[in-house]
C-alpha cells in the first residue's frame, strides 16, 4: 500500500507558521485527488489544501488548532 502526505506548501515568502482551522473529513473516510479536505490559515490568509491522492485518509498528524511549518506533514493518504 503506498502512503503519500500531505506537505504544507509554502503560501508566501515570509510565513513560518500555518494553524489547521478545520479537517473536512476524518481518519478512515475515502477522498479523491484534488478533493479540499483541510482549510488552514496563516497570518496572512486562509487556504484550502487538497488530497493529494485518491484513496483513505490513514492518518492526520496536525489536529484541529495544531500549527505547523511548510514541509510539514498534516496527514497521510492511503492509495487504494
Amino acid at each position: 500500500m503506498e502512503l503519500v502526505p500531505l506537505i504544507v506548501p509554502q503560501l508566501g515568502n515570509a510565513m513560518e507558521e500555518v494553524t489547521v482551522a478545520e479537517w473536512y473529513v476524518d481518519v478512515g473516510e475515502r477522498v479523491e485527488e484534488g478533493e479540499p479536505i483541510v482549510m488552514i490559515d496563516s497570518d496572512k490568509a486562509q487556504s484550502e489544501l487538497e488530497a493529494p491522492a485518491t484513496g483513505t485518509l490513514r492518518e492526520i498528524i496536525v489536529p484541529d488548532g495544531g500549527t505547523a511549518e511548510a514541509g510539514d506533514r498534516l496527514a497521510v493518504v492511503a492509495v487504494g
